[in-house]
Formats: C-alpha cells, structure tokens, sequence
C-alpha cells in the first residue's frame, strides 16, 4: 500500500509480541512504515519481526521502567529513526473479587496499563515532536462502563481515557496529534483465557448480543491502523461503542442491576475465585516481575 502516509514512517508498538499489538504491528508494516516492536517476550518479538515485509526491530522493554524505555527510543531512533507514531497497546488482566485481590497483582494491572502508558508517551513525545506525530492509546469498553471481577482494568482504563485527553490538549500546540482507541471484546488469548472462568464467561454472555461478539485481531487492527492514518482523535471498534460514549451514565445502573442478579448465584457456587493473570502476555509479565 505505497499511498499510505505510513509509507517509510516509524511506527512503535508496545505490547507486540502477540494479540493486537502484532496485528497492529502487521498492518503497518503492509502500508509500508518501518515497525519497532516492544515488550517481554524477545523471542517472540523477534519471530513478529521477521514475518514483516519492512524493516523492524524488536527491543525488549517493561513499560512500567522508565530508564529502559528511554534506552529502546534511544535504540529505535538509532536502527530505524525518529518515530512519527506510537501506539501504547500494552496491558494485562486479572478477574476476580476486590476484596479477595492480592494488592501487588492488583496494583501490577493499573501500573502496566495506565502507569506504563503514561511512561511509554514521556519517552516518545520529543521524537513525536519533532515529527509532528500521532500518538494513540489503547483503551477499553472498560474506559466507559466499568464491571465487576476486573476492578484493577476497568480503574486503569478509565485512568488512561483521561490521561490521553490530559495529554492531547497538552501537546497539541507541538503539532503532537493524540488518539485513544475504544475496543471492545477481541480475540486473543488475554479473551479467550478468561472464557474459561465461570464468572466472567456468565458476565459476558448477559450483556447486550452486540456487546458480547468478538472481533479478530487484524480486523480490529486495520480499523485501527486506518485512524492512524487519518489523525483520529477517537476510534471506535466496534462502531456501536460511540453510542456507549454517548450514553455511559447509564451503564453503570445497568451493570448494578445484573451484578446483584447474577452475583449471589455465582459466589454460591464457589465461581468468584482470582483469576490470576490472563493470557500468555499477562502470564509473562507475571513471570518477568517475579524474576526480577
């Protein structure tokens, strides 16, 4: 796709090793930019790497530790260049009761998820200056409308909804564009492991038929890496989830009445247990933490 404003572009990614960040990854390089891939995992970064049809680095970093993602810009300008996009995609989950949570794997989510975003913005916002680049942040139907069993999510991506409009009105007299990405359910394997808890397998399916369909990866990616293109400040995958936007004060009624319908049930039938972390990306970052 040489008509791409990406064309010889370079666009970082966090989290790519796998689920969306690799199919965001993927889509950007077939419109031809030159792909940084960050995260845990290096072996599998580098496998991403080497499948791209452009050229792509693959830098192993913790979003969480700010002295190592200056040190991948710092590599990334020196392999590929300075950056004109970076899409803060990575994050992990965790389900289960508040009450019963483990305070450091609690505490871990929203560090990952908000922290880290915040951290991944600070290292690239001089090369996005100088580029007068797009930064855009992963967000959630989480961000709108919280749930419960997933109270450490649903906290750290409503934190980085208004982290992203502090941000944008910040630098956007630097020419910095800011976008945030409203998602719903995607395939992964963050997903499909959570399918496998009674409590958040029953949550899912008494929402909204609209609300409980999930999306395939590089669909959600080419949706997404067409905003990029165009600038968005906002992007919504499915599109229905404006209409959350529009009306989220009523979620949260809407949530209450099925919880105390639902919950009582499943914590009768010892259903409501932790989770602990979700997918094979959640589990390497528990892995990456507990060696560290």
């Amino acid at each position: 796709m040489t008509d791409s404003p990406l064309q010889n572009r370079v666009v970082v990614v966090t989290g790519a090793a796998r689920g969306l960040g690799a199919a965001l990854a993927r889509e950007c390089a077939r419109r031809g930019a030159r792909i940084a891939l960050l995260g845990h995992e290096k072996p599998r970064l580098d496998e991403v790497a080497a499948e791209l049809p452009t050229r792509a680095v693959a830098v192993e970093a913790d979003v969480t530790d700010p002295v190592a993602l200056d040190a991948a810009a710092h590599e990334v300008r020196e392999r590929l260049g300075t950056p004109s996009v970076v899409v803060a995609n990575a994050g992990i989950a965790e389900g289960g009761p508040f009450a019963t949570s483990d305070p450091t794997e609690w505490s871990r989510v929203v560090d990952v998820n908000l922290t880290g975003s915040a951290h991944t913005a600070r290292a690239f916002l001089p090369d996005l200056r100088r580029t007068a680049g797009y930064h855009l942040q992963i967000a959630s139907l989480a961000s709108l409308g919280a749930a419960p069993m997933m109270s450490a999510y649903c906290a750290s991506k409503a934190g980085v909804e208004a982290f992203t409009h502090s941000l944008r009105a910040e630098v956007a007299h630097h020419g910095i564009a800011v976008g945030i990405a409203y998602l719903n359910w995607i395939d992964t394997d963050m997903i499909r492991d959570a399918d496998r808890y009674t409590v958040l397998r029953e949550l899912r399916a008494h929402m909204p038929a609209p609300a409980r369909r999930t999306f395939p990866a590089d669909h959600v990616a080419a949706r997404l890496v067409r905003a990029v293109e165009r600038r968005r400040t906002a992007v919504y995958v499915p599109g229905w989830l404006r209409l959350a936007q529009v009306g989220r004060t009523a979620l949260p009624p809407m949530v209450l009445r099925l919880s105390r319908r639902e919950l009582p049930r499943l914590e009768a039938e010892g259903a409501m247990d932790p989770t602990g972390p979700l997918g094979a990306g959640g589990r390497a970052d528990h892995a990456e933490g507990a060696g560290a």
